[in-house]
């Protein structure tokens, strides 16, 4: 008996057909989830929720890198919308581009807490 398989095929043809007919493109968001599954954008993302906006630099202190690299990420969130940025005299500035973004992060963080806490009880 294999665990998490059904032990028969009985495909119900009504909900299948209804979310196939319901599923939207999901390009975005799947551009949204590759980008957060990096570690170091991920950690960005997080810091950007801690703190409203950070300058280029530091963001390569927070991340222990180059500028060069700290802005490579930082563009890639800007160019798939999860970020923004103002350039104020020869700083630049990032914020995430809104609430929806600080929000996935956070409950992506609340979610792998909660997994945590469950596997040391």
């Amino acid at each position: 008996m294999k665990t998490g398989v059904c032990e028969v095929v009985c495909v119900h043809e009504e909900d299948v057909k209804y979310v196939q007919q319901n599923l939207p493109d999901l390009k975005g968001m799947t551009l949204i989830f590759k980008a957060l599954a990096d570690d170091t954008r991920l950690k960005i993302s997080y810091a950007l929720t801690l703190q409203n906006e950070l300058c280029v630099c530091d963001v390569a202190a927070i991340i222990q890198s180059s500028t060069a690299t700290a802005s490579h990420h930082l563009r890639y969130l800007k160019d798939i919308a999860l970020a923004k940025s103002e350039k104020r005299g020869k700083l630049v500035y990032y914020r995430l581009a809104d609430h929806h973004v600080g929000q996935l992060v956070k409950i992506a963080f609340e979610h792998a807490k909660e997994g945590e806490e469950h596997e040391s009880t």
